[in-house]
């Protein structure tokens, strides 16, 4: 096991560390997943899109989005009678990219191992 990494952390408070839970809580709903990734391959899409690209009803994708939007990872914008979604936060891109790896290279870890591939 290879030792743990030692950073100078600066100390959380219990209400920054509820606040970080909430945060990813907000990321353990494969729907909001599947918002995320399609405003990550489509760029700014409405809602109707969104519908499209998710496979959910509308209703489920503007809930979503609103959950998105409270924990500042989603921003939307008014067109007329159309919402615009876009990723407010850019960083959110690069922590899913970083966990979707560390998944596979786990994965094909785990196949070695079986004697795969």
């Amino acid at each position: 096991m290879p030792a743990a990494r030692k950073k100078s952390l600066p100390p959380v408070t219990e209400e920054a560390l509820t606040m970080i839970a909430s945060w990813f809580r907000t990321l353990a709903e494969p729907s909001r997943l599947k918002i995320l990734r399609a405003l990550e391959e489509g760029g700014e899409l409405n809602i109707t899109e969104l519908v499209e690209a998710t496979g959910l009803t509308q209703a489920n994708v503007s809930r979503h989005v609103q959950s998105l939007v409270d924990a500042g990872m989603v921003g939307r914008r008014k067109e007329g009678l159309t919402v615009i979604c876009f990723i407010a936060d850019p960083s959110i891109t690069d922590l899913c990219d970083n966990v979707c790896n560390n998944l596979l290279k786990r994965l094909s870890q785990q196949v070695k191992k079986l004697g795969g591939t």
